[in-house]
């Protein structure tokens, strides 16, 4: 099972995130294996997991919640298609490519604040935004992710 997230801007910009392990633990904490740091997310606010072709999202005692398709939850089953809120970020599950990579509609999707840095490379907002040319993040994070991965790929 091939598992994505989706995230999209009010201003089309997409990114893709693929979910590699069994557990992933999302959260604004150094040790988390996506990092969203924003003072809505926790240090370690939810986890994915994935077990016999079956995801699954567990709430870790957030402060303000986690929540599927609008529905604030402790636990529960992801499918293709739902989308996973974690403070100001809303993303879409995709599964073996499903939905394609046509993402929600801007007023549907969209990344409010912040960047997200997948900490297992180690990156801070230091060094993302090193990696974009020490411009400001807080405008465009998806390109700042995009400069990050290429500068790790010519590292790599």
């Amino acid at each position: 099972m091939k598992v994505n997230l989706l995230i999209s801007k009010t201003n089309g910009q997409k990114k893709v995130i693929p979910l590699t392990k069994a557990a992933t633990t999302l959260g604004r904490g150094k040790e988390c294996d996506l990092r969203i740091p924003l003072d809505s997310c926790s240090r370690q606010h939810c986890q994915i997991t994935m077990q016999e072709n079956v995801l699954r999202v567990k709430d870790l005692g957030s402060s303000n919640g986690t929540f599927v398709n609008n529905q604030r939850i402790e636990e529960a089953g992801l499918a293709a298609g739902d989308r996973l809120t974690i403070g100001p970020v809303v993303m879409t599950v995709q599964v073996d490519g499903k939905p394609a990579d046509s993402l929600a509609s801007s007023d549907e999707m969209e990344l409010a604040t912040g960047e997200l840095i997948p900490s297992k490379t180690g990156s801070d907002i230091e060094a993302l935004s090193a990696a974009a040319g020490g411009e400001e993040m807080d405008e465009d994070p998806i390109s700042a992710l995009e400069a990050l991965a290429e500068s790790q790929e010519d590292e790599g």
